[in-house]
């Protein structure tokens, strides 16, 4: 194969030179330059003003919904917005050994006993690796086909001679394609290998299910155009140590975005929870100050969050702010409201929060959980076991609504919860069944509606 001639290109101003070079040459910037595949010009030179293809009415244009391939996991095709779609690219990325390799393992064995011709290629395990591997969790997956390769052009002239419906890249930093001299990984290789298995997908129709690696920020590592390419991104959220695994839908071309998927890691490896409310809920013995339950929207799904509070004298001049699982900046705010439109002041006070089960919440819906968890800490008086709140809070002091306030209601109302203070634009126009509503406007009308519950 001959081969391709390379240049670098300078990612700030376009400029092109024959070898790396720290410094741009053309615009002076430094650490710019990347590898590229030399353009040659075709023939003949005219060629773009040939006829292309006819312009279309929009609404003459036949929309049909593309029939969806169920991965046989419920929990990951929730996720992925019913299942997989023929020709769509999916990237599935997380921290090491969260369980990326494991749950597209399963989904693909679930599929292959479904009847679905599948393919399991991986750059960073051998065949008996896996095969160890699915021995280990028991999967019974005999007509799956699995692949070790790294070459690109080897993949793809592969896929093109099976032609199964789903194919998962395990993981696209370890794929090398020929035409680059640059090692694995690289911003060169990663970009032009997803381009390129992107292109194939769409233009057969295969499915393609790509691993990506992360980078000690959380982020997918390799360039960020590697999210625009793919129909859908999926990061695994959660602690490596804890048994819970959460999937969110951070790009979805085919469903809801943020939605979110539960999975507990077993000796099995991961099984999707049924009720992931009762993860996020701790199992107090008794009342304990501090904790106040809130509803939140995860996509087209109510989770009821424990979030907890601890206030505490400083001994420092400047008093700490640390939250987990929810915005600190936020919380710097949420601080201030409190103290100005309901006489609360902690500016000698550190405070801590926290959302239990280590998921991430960041719609303002929480604000209203946060700051009755903050004054029942204060006042060393629990709230009401079977209380539960959402709403936005604004810096004037008001309670904003939040969206789909019904369905967190029944979700509520569903797990044995008796009494709610919302927003009052959510008040619902109905009764629920077993639910006592108490619909407020401001912050310290919320407050007295749950001391007087406290009273009670």
């Amino acid at each position: 194969m001959a081969k391709v001639k390379t240049i670098y290109v300078c990612q700030a101003c376009g400029g092109t030179s024959a070898k790396w070079q720290g410094q741009c040459p053309t615009c002076q910037a430094w650490n710019t330059l990347e590898e590229s595949i030399a353009e040659t010009p075709s023939a003949p030179r005219f060629q773009g003003l040939a006829q292309a293809i006819p312009r279309q009415k929009l609404a003459t244009i036949q929309a049909e919904d593309l029939p969806r391939l169920p991965t046989g996991i419920e929990e990951f095709d929730r996720v992925l917005g019913g299942g997989l779609v023929p020709g769509g690219v999916v990237l599935l990325g997380g921290d090491p050994g969260i369980g990326k390799s494991t749950l597209l393992l399963q989904a693909l064995a679930q599929m292959s006993a479904a009847g679905v011709s599948a393919l399991y290629s991986s750059g960073e395990e051998s065949a008996a690796q896996i095969a160890l591997r699915a021995k280990r969790i028991d999967l019974k997956a005999p007509q799956l086909e699995v692949l070790a390769e790294i070459q690109l052009e080897k993949l793809l002239m592969i896929m093109d001679t099976v032609r199964p419906q789903v194919v998962v890249v395990d993981s696209i930093q370890t794929i090398y394609s020929e035409a680059f001299s640059s090692a694995p990984g690289s911003v060169a290789q990663v970009r032009e290998c997803a381009a390129q298995l992107t292109r194939f997908a769409k233009s057969t129709g295969i499915c393609v299910l790509l691993v990506g690696h992360v980078t000690k920020d959380g982020h997918l590592a390799g360039p960020r155009v590697l999210e625009h390419i793919v129909d859908t991104v999926l990061y695994f959220e959660g602690d490596t140590h804890s048994s819970f695994r959460l999937v969110r839908a951070i790009k979805n071309r085919f469903g809801a975005v943020n939605e979110l998927g539960v999975f507990a890691m077993t000796e099995k490896g991961l099984r999707g929870v049924s009720n992931p409310s009762a993860i996020f809920l701790s199992q107090h013995a008794e009342m304990v100050p501090g904790a106040c339950v809130l509803v939140t929207q995860e996509g087209s799904r109510p989770l009821l969050v424990e979030i907890q509070a601890l206030v505490d004298t400083a001994h420092i001049p400047n008093p700490r702010r640390l939250a987990v699982g929810l915005e600190q900046h936020r919380l710097a705010m949420l601080l201030a409201v409190l103290h100005r439109h309901a006489g609360i002041a902690c500016f000698d006070q550190d405070v801590f929060l926290n959302a239990v089960g280590g998921v991430k919440i960041s719609e303002p819906a929480a604000d209203l959980a946060v700051l009755l968890a903050i004054q029942s800490s204060i006042r060393n008086r629990a709230l009401p076991r079977e209380l539960i709140v959402f709403g936005e809070v604004g810096l004037a002091g008001e309670i904003r609504p939040c969206p789909r306030g019904q369905e967190r209601l029944k979700e509520a109302a569903k797990l044995g919860f008796t009494v709610a203070i919302i927003p009052k634009a959510n008040m619902p126009k109905t009764k629920i069944a077993g639910l006592r509503i108490i619909s407020v406007e401001r912050i310290d009308e919320a407050i007295a509606a749950a001391n007087d519950l406290e009273l009670a």
